[in-house]
């Protein structure tokens, strides 16, 4: 594993009083070269504090998900720097990308990637049995409302239902970042409430730093920042002083 690179080891976001733990300086992606080079991030600039809720806004193709591959250690950028806390993880190599995910990162992607064979118990398990400090199965399927379909199998759940099974999974291993790319894409309004409301719980109480990618511009309101996005920059940047409850959200 390569050594992780240093930087400022403290470093606390002025406006909210809380420790920095993105710190992203002109990052840039590039997929191809010469003529046929597609440039998904052009040098993006941002802090983000631990425990915020940010959601990332913008047309598809706009940057937002290679964003979230490179600060989730599933990309390598092209240039610029990711610091998680005082970890330089655009130094990584794959060993130390893999150790990273392990320990510190949560995905929930707009498809569930159940295993349809295993209930949401046995799902959820699949984390903890390989995680340092995990969550019970059950309390963490308690927390996104699903203490009464423990032994329920995928094909016996809701759309809705196996989301949250999948937040659960996410969240047993206690990462410091959930990554949520169109989390509520495949599903109704109602059904969508209630997978932000489970986000929202877990941003709050556990203080998970989250943050959620959707083309639903009103799911912004839920969040703490929300950054526009597109062609590769950022286009536009709001701090919301209230943040809305998902059951307030006028879908």
């Amino acid at each position: 594993m390569a050594a992780p690179p240093q930087t400022e080891p403290d470093a606390v976001d002025p406006h909210l009083g809380r420790q920095i733990i993105y710190r992203v300086e002109n990052l840039a992606k590039v997929y191809g070269s010469g003529s046929n080079a597609v440039h998904a991030l052009r040098g993006t600039t941002f802090d983000v504090a631990e425990g915020e809720m940010l959601v990332l806004l913008g047309p598809s193709g706009s940057g937002k998900s290679t964003l979230l591959n490179i600060l989730g250690g599933l990309d390598h950028a092209s240039g610029g720097k990711v610091w998680f806390f005082d970890h330089e993880i655009t130094a990584f190599d794959d060993d130390a990308l893999t150790e990273y995910r392990r320990r510190s990162v949560g995905f929930v992607f707009q498809f569930y990637n159940l295993v349809a064979s295993l209930t949401a118990r046995e799902n959820v398990s699949l984390i903890t049995e390989i995680s340092e400090d995990p969550m019970d199965p059950v309390e963490a399927l308690a927390m996104v409302g699903l203490e009464e379909r423990l032994d329920h199998f995928p094909a016996q759940l809701s759309g809705g239902e196996q989301q949250r099974v999948a937040i659960a999974r996410a969240i047993a291993k206690r990462p410091r970042v959930l990554l949520c790319d169109e989390p509520t894409g495949a599903l109704d309004s109602q059904t969508g409430t209630r997978v932000l409301a489970a986000l929202d719980q877990v941003n709050r109480e556990l203080g998970t730093t989250t943050f959620i990618i959707t083309h639903n511009a009103v799911i912004a309101d839920m969040a703490g920042e929300v950054m526009l996005f597109g062609d590769g920059q950022i286009a536009g940047h709001r701090h919301n002083r209230t943040r809305k409850s998902p059951l307030e959200l006028s879908w």
